[in-house]
């Protein structure tokens, strides 16, 4: 954790937090969610991470939203970055992209669909950035060590694991909380994907569902076997939002969360 720049209350025993949009918008909507949770992890101490999507390349339909335009959308992120003085966190799709969005970003994210793509995985470490690997939905926890190694023996300086749930049956996905142990023994952050692990993905309509109902459940749940950090997609109105609006918390939900958690996590330590 200390890798980090701006990362605050790392000694307080709390895990970390990775939050905000799906996706950028626009400025406006991406500061004022920035702003709000971090002024909320500062009171509960809880170190904080904002994540936006400067781009959306894996979307079910080709009408779908997928940014506001590469650089519009990384110089976005780190206004956040510098005017807050939080890390910033953003999904990548191609050797191409590590490149271009590095020198905008703190942590570079590999989604899960491309956990196995080495050349992507290569060019993320070269970048001397943290390198945050979503777990595949088809993948084992154990096989994870492969895509973690590709990182650190590339030069990568950290390879964090998200699991973000395996898929079951067709328009569905189930977490095994076992994960997180068996992936922590590689000696890197996990982290819990609240929300992305509620998605009901590929529906008839072309939409991807959801269940925000049981983010709390699974939150409570990665807190108490113990996950490093958690990572909640939100917004203040999920239902109008341009991308994964299904499985968002809502953004004045999220405080009243967070408490419950800091709660939890000292029981447990």
């Amino acid at each position: 954790m200390n890798l980090l720049p701006h990362l605050r209350h790392t000694d307080s025993g709390n895990f970390f937090l990775i939050a905000g949009p799906c996706a950028i918008e626009g400025e406006q909507m991406a500061i004022g969610i920035a702003r709000q949770i971090s002024a909320l992890c500062d009171k509960l101490e809880i170190p904080y991470i904002f994540k936006g999507s400067y781009r959306k390349a894996n979307r079910t339909r080709l009408d779908s939203f997928t940014g506001i335009g590469d650089e519009k959308a990384l110089r976005i992120l780190r206004h956040i970055r510098d005017e807050l003085s939080i890390p910033v966190l953003t999904d990548i799709h191609s050797v191409r992209e590590a490149r271009l969005a590095a020198p905008f970003v703190d942590i570079l994210q590999i989604p899960a669909f491309l956990c196995r793509q080495t050349d992507i995985l290569v060019a993320a470490a070269q970048t001397e950035r943290i390198v945050n690997i979503k777990k595949g939905q088809f993948m084992s926890p154990a096989a994870m060590r492969f895509a973690v190694d590709k990182v650190l023996l590339s030069g990568g300086k950290a390879a964090w694991i998200t699991e973000r749930g395996t898929t079951f049956g067709y328009n569905d996905l189930v977490v095994d909380f076992r994960a997180i142990p068996q992936m922590k023994a590689f000696g890197q952050p996990v982290i819990m994907d609240c929300t992305h692990a509620l998605q009901q993905p590929n529906q008839n309509s072309g939409v991807t569902g959801g269940r925000p109902e049981l983010i709390e459940t699974l939150a409570k749940a990665a807190v108490a076997v113990g996950a490093d950090g958690l990572f909640i997609e939100t917004h203040p109105k999920p239902s109008e939002a341009l991308s994964d609006g299904a499985n968002m918390l809502p953004l004045n939900k999220l405080e009243e969360l967070l408490t419950k958690l800091v709660k939890l996590r000292k029981a447990v330590l």
